[in-house]
């Protein structure tokens, strides 16, 4: 009996999480791609679709689900160059899902694997400015919601700024992951469960041992940063913390606690780190990634050039 179009879906995402240690983002993120990508061929199709229909999409197929899904933005009215992206990434999510059922089932599909979108511009990372990344971590504790939390808020945007990590991987730190090296460097877990070692200045090192010392009788297996109940904090609180920040401040969309990690990056670029220092301390696993940094560089000294007096002048 022919499994599934579900089934194979199911037995990707159990793949991703058990045997790639894919984070449960990329999971939730790839789930809901190749999701919305099925259903659309089921509407098609109109039938229930199972591992036969799936070896057998055409590149007609292929060429209706890009259609749909270019129709779908229009409808949604997003900008042109942030649908094609969306596009191309339900398009890689689907690629991504044949090769493990070419792995796993031998179902194949050249029209699938083959198919190819217009390049798209990647886009620059947006970091903060420099006075503001400087003064965001203090700025951002005063819209802490209780003032038990304000050296815990303190302590992670400084930590997220001074030490360039993701949020995820700031939240995910526990007490004992702090108290086995308070001077640095700290050991952090990234994507796919890849640990690295990242140093701590003298600011980020003073803040996490206040903030820790206000949790003194904490277990070492307990989280380092905790909401109002105990638990581990929540992304959502700490990126609602800086939206209000953000809006008070007449700051864009893009000063989120990601931005952070890019200012982190752009400014010790602009301070002439080296480009495999700044990648081992990002945990990019592709020096490509690191090199997106260079090009808000050249922007950046773009932008001082055409200041300059004399600039587009003969």
């Amino acid at each position: 009996m022919a499994h599934s179009a579900e089934t194979l879906l199911s037995a990707w995402m159990t793949w991703l999480e058990n045997e790639k240690r894919a984070s449960p983002h990329t999971i939730r993120a790839y789930h809901q791609d190749v999701a919305t990508s099925l259903a659309f061929f089921e509407a098609h199709l109109g039938e229930k679709i199972n591992e036969t229909h799936l070896a057998h999409l055409t590149a007609g197929d292929m060429r209706a689900l890009l259609a749909h899904q270019t129709r779908e933005a229009e409808l949604r009215q997003r900008l042109a160059d942030g649908a094609a992206r969306s596009r191309s990434r339900h398009i890689s999510a689907l690629r991504a899902f044949y090769r493990f059922l070419s792995l796993r089932y031998d179902i194949q599909n050249a029209h699938v694997t083959a198919f190819k979108l217009p390049k798209t511009r990647k886009p620059l990372p947006r970091p903060l400015a420099r006075p503001v990344a400087r003064e965001a971590a203090e700025e951002i504790a005063s819209f802490t919601a209780a003032n038990d939390f304000v050296a815990r808020d303190l302590a992670l945007y400084t930590l997220l700024y001074g030490a360039g990590l993701r949020i995820g991987e700031a939240l995910s730190l526990s007490i004992g992951d702090f108290d086995a090296a308070p001077c640095g460097p700290l050991r952090v877990t990234g994507k796919g469960n890849k640990q690295r070692l990242v140093p701590l200045i003298p600011i980020v090192q003073e803040r996490l041992a206040a903030w820790r010392r206000q949790r003194s009788s904490a277990e070492p297996d307990a989280p380092l940063f905790i909401g109002q109940k105990g638990g581990r904090l929540d992304p959502a609180t700490a990126r609602r913390t800086m939206r209000l920040w953000r809006q008070a401040k007449g700051l864009p969309a893009s000063a989120t606690p990601h931005a952070l990690r890019h200012s982190f990056a752009t400014h010790m670029m602009e301070s002439g780190a080296d480009l495999r220092a700044i990648q081992e301390l990002l945990g990019h696993a592709s020096l490509s990634t690191t090199q997106t940094y260079t090009k808000t560089d050249e922007a950046h000294l773009l932008r001082v050039w055409s200041a300059h007096p004399r600039a587009g002048k003969p």
